[in-house]
C-alpha cells in the first residue's frame, strides 16, 4: 500500500483544521510516494529511527517502545513472541530514508537527522557510581559534570528519561544536593542550582530521596535559593518545597529556618510565574496546615489581602489553592480580622462559588462560614452582604445539585445564618463588583 507525503501532510493540516488554499490544492498533483518499507508497521510514519526485533521486523523505536511498554510481547506484524526485547539500529533503511529525503528535498522534505543511541541502564548506573564517589571526595567539579550529562542525556529523549529516573538518579540527586548543602556556604550555587533544574523530571521521589531534601541542610538551602538565586534556581527550588512538605514533621524543620515564612510570602508578593506562584501556594497550604501559629503569621504579614486580590481574576488551578489557602487562614483571629477589613473578600467568595471547581466551592462555603459564624458586628453585616451579592441563590442552588456531606452541613448551616436577614437586603447580581471600592 503506498501513501503520498503531499496526502499525509494535508490530512494533518486538516485534521488541525486549517484549510488549505486554492495553491496548496494545486500542488497536490506533484505527489511524492514514500516507500512502503520506510514506514513505520505501526505508526504507517516515516521511520526516524528504525529498529529491527527478534522477528527481523523493522519498526520506528518510538512506536516498537510504546508498544511493548503497554505490556506486549508480541511482534506487532508477525504476530510471534518476541523471544527477546533487543532493538536492534537498522544503520541500512536509516541511511537509505536519509538519501530518499535528500533526493526529494525539492518537494519541502527534510531530511532526519541520525538519531542518537538511547542510554543503557548500565551506563546510568556508572554515572551514577561515579557521582557518588565524587559525593565522598567532595569533588564538586566533577560532581557537577556528571549532573550536567544526566541533564543532556535526559534532553535527547523521552526514552533517556525514564531510563534515568528508573535507576535511582532521583536519590542519589538527592544525596548530592544534601551533601553540598551541608558546606554551609554558596560555594556550590551552581552545582546545587542544575540539580535543582534535574529533579522535577523525576518527581515523584521515593522516601529516600525525599529524606535527604528534607534535611534542614537542604532546607535551609532552598530557602536561599528562594530570596537570592536566579528565576529559574527559585522557580525549582519551589518545586522542590512542594515535593517535600507535604508531611508535617518536614514542615516543622522548615519553619524554624530563618526566613522561610517570609520567603513564601514573598513569591506571592511578588510573583515570578504562575507555576511558582502555584507551587508556592501548595508550600503555604502544607505549613499553615501543620501549625496555628504559622495561619496566624501569614495573617499578620497581609496574606489574606494579597490572596483576595489574586483571586479576582487568576486562573483555574491558582483559585483552587489560593482559596484553600485562603479557607486556612480564616480559622484564625487574625485571619478573620484581615477577612473583614478587606472590601472584596465576600464577593470573591461568593463569585467563585460553582465557577472553579469542585475542591474551590467546597474551600469558599468552608471560609464564608467562619466569616458569618464569627462576625461581631451588629446587624449582621457580612450576612447582609452575603445576600447582597447573590450568595442565598447560589447556596440554595448547590445543594440541589449535590455536594459532599460535610459541604452540605456547612451549606444548611449558612442558610440558616442567612435567612434571618432575608427581609433586609435585595440580592444582586454577584458578578457586578462595579459599586465595590479597592483598597489600591
Amino acid at each position: 500500500m503506498i501513501s503520498t507525503w503531499r496526502e499525509r501532510r494535508a490530512r494533518r493540516r486538516a485534521r488541525a483544521g486549517k484549510i488549505l488554499s486554492l495553491n496548496d490544492m494545486a500542488n497536490q498533483s506533484m505527489e511524492v510516494t514514500i516507500p512502503s518499507h520506510f514506514r513505520c508497521p505501526i505508526s504507517l510514519d516515516l521511520m526516524k529511527d528504525p529498529v529491527t526485533l527478534s522477528t527481523g521486523i523493522t519498526y520506528d523505536r518510538e512506536s516498537i517502545e510504546k508498544w511493548i511498554e503497554a505490556g506486549n510481547f508480541t511482534c506487532p506484524v508477525t504476530n510471534q513472541v518476541l523471544k527477546n526485547m533487543d532493538q536492534i539500529p537498522n544503520h541500512t533503511i536509516r541511511r537509505m530514508i536519509q538519501d530518499w529525503c535528500v533526493e526529494n528535498r525539492s518537494y519541502g522534505i527534510e531530511r532526519i537527522p541520525t538519531p542518537r543511541i538511547p542510554i543503557a541502564p548500565m551506563e546510568v548506573f556508572n554515572i551514577l557510581s561515579r557521582i557518588t564517589s565524587a559525593i565522598q571526595r567532595r569533588d564538586q567539579i566533577e560532581c557537577g559534570g556528571l549532573v550536567q550529562k544526566i541533564k543532556n542525556l535526559g534532553k535527547e529523549s523521552e526514552r533517556n528519561r525514564r531510563c534515568i529516573v528508573s535507576n535511582g538518579a532521583g536519590s542519589v540527586l538527592s544525596a548530592t544536593f544534601h551533601a553540598f548543602a551541608s558546606f554551609g556556604d554558596n560555594s556550590a550555587e551552581k552545582l546545587l542550582e542544575e540539580i535543582l533544574s534535574v529533579l522535577p523530571w523525576m518527581y515523584p521521589l521515593d522516601t529516600e530521596a525525599k529524606s535527604y531534601l528534607g534535611s534542614s541542610e537542604s532546607l535551609r538551602c532552598m530557602v536561599w535559593f528562594t530570596t537570592s538565586g536566579s528565576i529559574s534556581g527559585r522557580r525549582n527550588a519551589v518545586l522542590a518545597m512542594k515535593e517535600i512538605l507535604s508531611s508535617e514533621h518536614r514542615c516543622k524543620d522548615f519553619v524554624e529556618i530563618d526566613g522561610a515564612i517570609e520567603a513564601m510570602f514573598k513569591l506571592i508578593k511578588e510573583p515570578i510565574c504562575p507555576t511558582t506562584t502555584k507551587s508556592s501556594l501548595m508550600v503555604i497550604y502544607y505549613l499553615i496546615s501543620s501549625s496555628e501559629k504559622i495561619k496566624s503569621r501569614f495573617a499578620d504579614m497581609g496574606l489574606v489581602s494579597l490572596l483576595v486580590e489574586m483571586l479576582v481574576d487568576s486562573d483555574r488551578s491558582i483559585c483552587e489553592k489560593g482559596i484553600g489557602v485562603l479557607d486556612g487562614i480564616l480559622s484564625v483571629k487574625e485571619g478573620l480580622e484581615k477577612g473583614y477589613n478587606h472590601v472584596l473578600t465576600i464577593p470573591v467568595l461568593v463569585k467563585k462559588l460553582l465557577r472553579v471547581s469542585d475542591l474551590a466551592t467546597e474551600f469558599s462555603v468552608s471560609a464564608l462560614l467562619k466569616l458569618c459564624k464569627n462576625e461581631k458586628r451588629e446587624e449582621g453585616g457580612v450576612l447582609v452582604e452575603a445576600l447582597q451579592v447573590g450568595a442565598f441563590q447560589k447556596l440554595l442552588l448547590l445543594l440541589q445539585v449535590g455536594c459532599s456531606e460535610k459541604t452540605k452541613e456547612k451549606l444548611t448551616e449558612l442558610l440558616k445564618l442567612m435567612n434571618l436577614y432575608r427581609n433586609r437586603s435585595e440580592c444582586i447580581d454577584s458578578m457586578d463588583f462595579k459599586q465595590l471600592g479597592r483598597p489600591f
